[in-house]
């Protein structure tokens, strides 16, 4: 095993909590463990939890090798928008996991497929991500793609990468907008001090997001973003860096919860592919989920 080698970048954090925010999959219990079992050092000297950081500290994480984990098919309802025997489209719920993780082992998404479908999924991304093209994030609502066999999945993820394959979201960003559209072309990667988080960084990967105006309101817009790449957080992280963060994004905007939105005010509206046996357009669309349209800003008059 290789360890992971992070740097503080400022001192008086417990080395726990600094642990667990640099690495994802880690929660501040298993940072704690792993202090515990002294596979969390220093200069080759073992870190108690209760330690804390120093400026430019080098600390090295050994993780341990992942343990097989066994996904049950599970009876979650699902809101089926297409189907056949290569690929089936999902509108997926706020709240919903896609994939079994740390802290989420089942009623994913993954779950729910595995029931609907049997075996019929494709094994291209291991056990945990059967199937699973792409991804949204949890408090995202809206459409989304998995594969039920390995052809179906090569070809969809091809079109992943030539932007064939085109995803549509609609979103309520905070502020106004001076332009009826736009573009932002910033790269993304891990952000440098909270490993949770993505940030737009020089280093990271090429990120493109086309936005235009809907709707303005008091104090908000309604947005729609094409995606022309697929990066972690992407529109959330790019309006973020215009300014104007998602309305509900307590993770890229204002820490304080939006009364009536479980998360960020998000939806993957349309959904456009090849289909991967027949090389005919798919062009899919789900209406808005009640609690956007709910929303009181679209009860006010248009600015």
């Amino acid at each position: 095993m290789t360890p992971l080698i992070l740097t503080a970048q400022e001192g008086g954090e417990r080395l726990d909590a600094f642990v667990a925010g640099q690495v994802e999959e880690l929660t501040r219990s298993a940072a704690q463990r792993l202090l515990e079992q002294g596979a969390v050092t220093s200069g080759g000297k073992p870190l108690k939890k209760n330690a804390k950081t120093t400026p430019g500290m080098v600390v090295e994480v050994l993780l341990p090798d992942p343990q097989p984990v066994e996904i049950v098919p599970q009876n979650i309802p699902l809101d089926v928008v297409y189907e056949d025997s290569d690929v089936i489209v999902i509108n997926k719920p706020v709240g919903m996991v896609v994939h079994p993780a740390p802290g989420h082992p089942d009623g994913t998404l993954v779950n729910a497929l595995l029931y609907h479908c049997g075996d019929s999924l494709s094994g291209i991304n291991g056990e945990l991500r059967p199937g699973i093209v792409h991804r949204i994030d949890r408090d995202t609502s809206g459409l989304i793609i998995a594969a039920k066999n390995d052809r179906a999945h090569l070809a969809l993820a091809a079109q992943l990468q030539d932007h064939t394959l085109a995803r549509v979201y609609e979103a309520v960003a905070v502020g106004g907008f001076k332009e009826d559209s736009g573009t932002v072309n910033a790269p993304i990667g891990r952000h440098p001090v909270d490993r949770k988080k993505m940030a737009v960084d020089p280093k990271g990967r090429a990120a493109v997001t086309h936005w235009r105006v809907l709707g303005r309101y008091s104090g908000c817009t309604h947005l729609e973003c094409r995606l022309e790449t697929g990066r972690t957080h992407q529109i959330r992280v790019h309006m973020a860096y215009l300014g104007h963060p998602l309305l509900g994004d307590t993770v890229y905007g204002a820490k304080k919860p939006v009364p009536g939105l479980a998360g960020q005010c998000l939806h993957a509206r349309r959904l456009r592919f090849l289909h991967p046996a027949t090389g005919q357009p798919v062009e899919l669309e789900c209406p808005l989920p009640q609690w956007f349209v709910n929303l009181p800003i679209f009860r006010q008059n248009q600015n």
